[in-house]
């Protein structure tokens, strides 16, 4: 009893709270394995091409480029996670999906407009169609991660 005569009610731990969901973990891990190696690949081609030959193809270099920083901000996002992070991967997963169909129909539609090819081109056919099945899967996995 305490001073003042009443029973002290018992101390309890906190309710645990919600662990926090890693967006890098468990498959999210080879989203980040996998948007690490498109973001090298994309940013690598994109420099050695546009130092080379920018003249030749400018568009589909600069898509290229673009396509390296939606990469390389997905996988940051992952990596950091969080509620914040989780959104913005979420939108830029959106983005990098509505950018290889626009880009993969267009370069189907008017190949004349790509004397070269780009990350997203026949949406992503010359990367086995990665660049199409990435965002869909990320989109996926970030969906469910909202729910965990």
């Amino acid at each position: 009893m305490s001073d003042t005569g009443r029973a002290d009610a018992p101390t309890s731990p906190a309710p645990e709270q919600r662990q926090k969901f890693e967006l890098g973990s468990g498959p999210g891990r080879v989203l980040v394995w996998f948007y690490g190696v498109f973001t090298v690949a994309a940013a690598s081609r994109s420099i050695v091409e546009m130092i080379l030959d920018f003249g030749k193809a400018p568009l589909a270099y600069t898509l290229s480029a673009v396509a390296a920083v939606v990469y390389g901000f997905i996988t940051y996002s992952l990596v950091r996670g969080g509620e914040k992070a989780r959104r913005a991967a979420l939108m830029c997963c959106a983005a990098e999906l509505a950018g290889v169909l626009i880009v993969g129909t267009w370069t189907l539609v008017e190949p004349s407009a790509f004397p070269d090819s780009t990350v997203w081109s026949g949406f992503g056919m010359g990367y086995l169609f990665i660049p199409v099945i990435l965002p869909v899967t990320g989109m996926i996995w970030l969906r469910r991660a909202r729910q965990a």
